[in-house]
């Protein structure tokens, strides 16, 4: 694969994208485990990378190390990969600040979650995603997730932003199906949607989704690339049979806050050397590492 080139961009929100966990040893950032990750995943059908978003424990990261993380993942990479900056916060100057200390990283996309706590009207959205998109140096993906920030960015509001030349697409955990079907039908053609609902990946794809953000996809990557693939072919059949192979794992690895059944996964697996979380956050309990066990076991006999 070539290096991108900024007239790619846009051409590259489709398909898998991995939200990629950050490893940690020994309460330090794991740089040797990230570069494993980032040489594993660069092999198999992954469209692109999200780093330091909320499963890749962004809110436990210091800037410094955020800045290592950017820098070794597109270093290992070579430019094969584009990646995806998460960036979160309440406080639209703050995040502006944000943006112009991030703005010589070597990314190629911010994704940014609607405000949280503070529950702004969607006419403070528009101003506040106007604001960032405004001063962005790379693209802008919108995060709309109201489980966890509190408010829903409405469609009538993404549309709205989606009209912005520096807003590129969506990240779409709104967890309304016809909330999605409805902006589906009506996007601009250029504005791209990937879910972030694992558990609906297969149903988002058929609704016409362009890809996903999918955290289970560290395990059984190639199914979840070619269920997509099947997919935009026209193979629904064939899809949703993968998608059987899979959809079970997607809540097993959801059992518990992710990313720790994520991480167990991996480091059981030899691809991290720890499953460590950073507080509040935790591992694993051991009733649910004994049905991971199980199911490493299995899925390694098939």
């Amino acid at each position: 694969m070539t290096d991108l080139r900024a007239s790619d961009l846009r051409a590259s929100l489709h398909g898998l994208w991995l939200p990629l966990i950050t490893p940690f040893r020994d309460g330090e950032l794991d740089e040797a485990s990230l570069r494993r990750l980032v040489r594993h995943y660069a092999a198999l059908s992954v469209n692109g990378l999200v780093l330091a978003a909320t499963t890749g424990e962004s809110l436990t990261l210091a800037s410094q190390e955020t800045q290592r993380l950017v820098t070794a993942v597109r270093d290992e990479a070579e430019g094969k990969l584009p990646t995806c900056l998460g960036l979160s916060g309440s406080n639209t100057r703050a995040l502006l600040e944000t943006l112009e200390q991030t703005a010589a990283w070597p990314i190629d996309y911010y994704l940014i979650s609607c405000p949280y706590y503070s529950r702004p009207s969607q006419h403070g959205l528009v101003q506040h995603f106007r604001a960032l998109a405004d001063r962005a140096a790379h693209p802008v993906l919108l995060y709309n997730i109201p489980y966890r920030t509190g408010v829903n960015l409405g469609n009538e509001t993404m549309l709205q932003l989606a009209g912005h030349p520096n807003i590129v697409g969506l990240k779409d955990c709104c967890a309304d199906r016809n909330e999605s079907l409805d902006l589906l039908r009506r996007r601009p053609e250029s504005f791209a949607v990937l879910t972030g609902e694992d558990a609906q990946y297969y149903e988002a794809l058929i609704d016409g989704a362009d890809g996903g953000i999918i955290a289970s996809a560290h395990i059984e990557t190639e199914t979840f690339a070619l269920i997509r693939n099947l997919v935009a072919a026209g193979e629904h059949e064939a899809a949703l049979s993968h998608w059987r192979s899979v959809a079970d794992l997607t809540r097993l690895l959801f059992a518990e806050p992710s990313p720790a059944p994520i991480k167990y996964w991996l480091w059981r697996t030899g691809l991290i050397e720890s499953a460590e979380m950073r507080l509040p956050m935790t591992e694993v309990s051991a009733e649910l590492a004994a049905r991971l066990d199980r199911e490493i076991e299995r899925r390694v006999r098939l």
